[in-house]
């Protein structure tokens, strides 16, 4: 099931604390990117984030964004201050992980 453009601009809404968020559609869903930082994205109108060591700590539900795909953190809150704190997190571990 593809993703609908309405729940993209809810959770666009809902980043809007995070500067810097771009998206772009792929394949019926859309990827998130932070200052040119791919960390996860809408799939199947549910928002997930990459795992990575530092965003263990927000306790999130493991959800798999496509059939045989990596395992992603699943995000169901709307708090903004804490989702702008998880992406910048997650981001933070895969620029380190980059270099």
């Amino acid at each position: 099931m593809a993703s609908t453009r309405d729940y993209l601009e809810y959770v666009l809404e809902q980043l809007q604390l995070v500067p810097e968020i771009t998206s772009r559609p792929m394949m019926g869903e859309y990827l998130f990117y932070y200052q040119g930082v791919l960390f996860g994205g809408v799939y199947d109108n549910r928002l997930l984030v990459k795992k990575v060591p530092s965003n263990t700590k927000y306790e999130l539900e493991e959800a798999i964004p496509y059939p045989n795909g990596k395992p992603m953190w699943l995000v169901d809150f709307e708090d903004q201050e804490l989702l702008r704190d998880l992406v910048q997190d997650t981001c933070a571990d895969l620029i380190q992980k980059e270099k």
